[in-house]
C-alpha cells in the first residue's frame, strides 16, 4: 500500500488548475501535481541536477500542451 502526504496550494491556484484540467486526462488537481512532480524528478535523475533551463523546458512543454498559461 502506498503512503500519501498532503501538499497545500492556494485556493485560487487550485481553482485555476481545476479549470485547466477540464477536458484532459487528469481527473483531479492531485493527478496533475503528481504528473508534474514526476516529470521534474525524472529530469533531475537523468541530469543529476535540475537546472533552471531544464525547469523552463518542462514549463514550456506543459504550456504547449495547454496545462499551464
Amino acid at each position: 500500500m502506498t503512503d500519501y502526504t498532503t501538499v497545500s496550494i492556494p485556493k485560487e491556484l487550485a481553482d485555476r488548475v481545476e479549470e485547466t484540467i477540464e477536458g484532459t486526462s487528469f481527473s483531479s488537481t492531485s493527478d496533475l501535481v503528481r504528473f508534474l512532480l514526476r516529470s521534474i524528478v525524472i529530469q533531475h535523475q537523468q541530469h543529476d541536477e535540475l537546472t533552471e533551463a531544464d525547469f523552463e523546458e518542462i514549463t514550456e512543454q506543459l504550456q504547449e500542451l495547454g496545462y499551464l498559461e
